[in-house]
């Protein structure tokens, strides 16, 4: 069964906050990270687990996948069957704050 998807307030600021900042210099580039980050997060309701853990937290159920240079940092939450999306983050900020 496939998991749902949830957004947390801080991860859709990030999401369009980065999008926008990129679209300054260059819409069509921005326009592609949008749909690259979209394609992952499609991915992930059938591939909960297919991000890596994310070494800082050394928890199994919040991970990441990585657009580079960008981090997409999830949590996976078995008993509710979703899989909220935490932050993006750009990689050179370090350590995310969730």
């Amino acid at each position: 069964m496939d998991l749902e998807i949830e957004w947390s307030p801080i991860a859709r600021l990030d999401f369009r906050d980065i999008v926008l900042f990129i679209a300054e210099n260059n819409p069509l580039a921005a326009n592609q990270f949008r749909n690259k980050i979209l394609n992952h997060i499609k991915q992930l309701p059938k591939f909960p687990t297919s991000g890596r853990v994310v070494p800082e937290f050394r928890d199994e159920n919040i991970r990441e996948i990585i657009q580079t240079p960008y981090r997409i940092v999830y949590r996976i939450k078995m008993h509710k069957k979703v899989i909220e999306l935490v932050r993006i983050w750009h990689a050179a900020r370090g350590k995310p704050d969730l």
